[in-house]
């Protein structure tokens, strides 16, 4: 007998693991790997946050359950966050401590929208978005973007539209383009949003990693929007999956509902130990100082080795790379560069299925002498 399968389970693999699994396997085998696919610090947590896991862990807690949107301390020093950084005023009622953004995404879709609504998506862009929405039978709208509009999804995009959309998403800083909104483009997507019943979701998880100037936030503009952050990114604690949402009045009891169904409650130990990290500013501060370095040698030497296509990298830790003039199979590319260099980066067609079989994403998240080795294994192979 042959037992049903859900197709919501359907969806496309998230390739740059896939790319991670290769790039483990020849690293067991020849111990020799140069990690620009990994969309993560590779620092880990800070001092005091580790410190602070430790005295959770020997206090003689329980570390049970919390109330699903997290513990109180946390959720209002997330809001303090809103006015230290952005002089937005964010009631800690409005702040859900999720497991990871990624589990933010899921309780903003499904509180959102309905099966069969349709959700504009930039493109290229995060691939789970669309994968997470096809599985809850939300119809993901890809929108092409290109350096005309610093690949975002702007006002004047949504407003050039000649079909409905429920819904829209953006990320700046963006992954994988780095390319980042102005705070003017915020404010005018958001007045549009709101004017056309649009609801935004704002992925602003790669905030605090910028260069040259400030991201701004969703929170400032749009009482309306859902606005998503992570521990992850900026506060390097990816692997203690922690993230939250700003959730607007007309979500809040159904993002609660949904996540004490899904959830009960974010990792309690990360929760605890999180509430020291908005104190290690300095620490943090030097990660991006380091992302800066790195970003500074790619965007110089990457142009040497053939690589002079690139999208300009305002924020988070990745170069978007055109690679049209090399190779019309970008993942041919990758595994080709990959066991002739050792240098492991992702096939474009992770963020953009219809045109990313001609770019790439490097990420420069690791550390300055592997960005140069990189470059200079790069110049050799492309003579």
């Amino acid at each position: 007998m042959t037992l049903k399968v859900a197709k919501r389970g359907n969806v496309p693999p998230f390739i740059v693991m896939d790319v991670m699994r290769a790039a483990a396997e020849r690293e067991a085998a020849t111990g020799d790997v140069l990690h620009l696919e990994v969309g993560q610090p590779s620092t880990g947590a800070p001092a005091r946050v580790v410190e602070a896991a430790k005295r959770a862990l020997e206090s003689g807690d329980s570390l049970g359950y919390t109330l699903a949107l997290g513990i109180e301390p946390l959720r209002e020093k997330i809001a303090a966050h809103y006015k230290a950084e952005y002089g937005v005023a964010v009631d800690p009622r409005q702040v859900a401590v999720t497991t990871g953004s990624s589990g933010a995404f899921l309780l903003a879709f499904l509180a959102a929208f309905e099966p069969g609504d349709r959700v504009a998506i930039a493109s290229p862009g995060y691939p789970a978005y669309r994968n997470i929405l096809r599985a809850l039978g939300v119809e993901p709208v890809p929108l092409r973007v290109g350096a005309e509009t610093r690949f975002q999804i702007t006002a004047q995009v949504i407003e050039a539209l000649d079909q409905p959309i429920d819904g829209v998403i953006v990320a700046s800083p963006s992954n994988p383009t780095g390319t980042m909104l102005s705070e003017q483009e915020v404010a005018d997507l958001a007045a549009c949003c709101k004017r056309k019943g649009i609801r935004l979701i704002s992925d602003e998880i790669y905030h605090g990693i910028t260069f040259g100037r400030k991201a701004a936030t969703a929170a400032a503009f749009a009482d309306h929007a859902v606005v998503i952050n992570s521990f992850s990114k900026y506060f390097s604690m990816t692997g203690w999956r922690l993230g939250w949402m700003v959730v607007p009045d007309d979500l809040a009891r159904a993002v609660e509902c949904l996540a004490q169904n899904m959830f009960i409650s974010a990792p309690t130990l990360s929760q605890q130990a999180a509430l020291a990290v908005f104190d290690c500013k300095e620490e943090l501060e030097a990660n991006v100082v380091r992302y800066a370095r790195n970003r500074e040698l790619l965007l110089n030497e990457l142009p040497k080795a053939g690589f002079d296509r690139l999208a300009p990298a305002d924020g988070a830790f990745y170069i978007y790379a055109d690679i049209s003039q090399m190779t019309n199979d970008a993942q041919d590319f990758c595994r080709r560069m990959l066991a002739e260099t050792g240098i492991a980066a992702t096939p474009g067609v992770d963020f953009d299925p219809e045109e990313g079989h001609r770019a790439m994403r490097f990420s420069f998240a690791g550390s300055t002498e592997t960005m140069a080795e990189a470059v200079k294994r790069l110049r050799a192979w492309r003579k």
